[in-house]
């Protein structure tokens, strides 16, 4: 078994987003003696180290990442469909978009507002003939499953999904949506 090194530590607290202060409230020890450890000034006691790793595996396991929140499979279409296609898709699984994705990679979304926006140009009477690549949005956000949900609403802030990447493959999307039935 290898003990955590003071970096492994600081790092590990930095990647949860814990102040020294609040990993000494958890662990039940003071915040000085955190901040002698990870300085390398001082060598804990087993039972101390022990205390502050369960500290941070527990705040480790409240945060809340990709793979809790996203919805799998992914229903999705290919960019070579029609918009008609898409939209029946939309309408027979309740959505109001769905991602264009082509081998397992994201290469977009559409949804109604996209097909709405192109219909009102000079070739509406034909846009449900169109392939989804013409009229769906090429902007899409994917994170890895372990993405953070601080980093999945910054996401969100911009953009309608996000979708989640597994070794280069779509393997589920978070909406927001998604993000309000986990905090309520």
């Amino acid at each position: 078994m290898d003990l955590p090194t003071p970096a492994d530590l600081r790092e590990a607290r930095n990647d949860l987003g814990l102040t020294q202060s609040d990993l000494a409230e958890r662990a039940d020890v003071s915040q000085p003696l955190i901040a002698r450890i990870e300085g390398g000034d001082v060598d804990p006691r087993l039972s101390t180290l022990r205390r502050i790793v369960n500290a941070l595996q527990e705040a480790e396991g409240s945060i809340l990442r990709a793979e809790d929140l996203m919805n799998e499979p992914v229903v999705s279409i290919e960019p070579d469909d029609s918009v008609h296609a898409a939209q029946e898709m939309m309408d027979n699984w309740g959505f109001s978009q769905v991602p264009v994705v082509r081998d397992g990679t994201p290469l977009g979304l559409i949804g109604h507002s996209d097909i709405r926006r192109r219909s009102e140009t000079a070739d509406a009477d034909h846009v449900g003939e169109l392939p989804v690549d013409e009229v769906k949005r090429d902007a899409v956000a994917s994170v890895e499953t372990d993405a953070t949900i601080d980093e999945i609403n910054d996401y969100l802030d911009h953009n309608d999904a996000v979708l989640v990447v597994a070794g280069g493959e779509t393997i589920g999307i978070i909406t927001e949506a998604d993000i309000s039935a986990h905090l309520s």
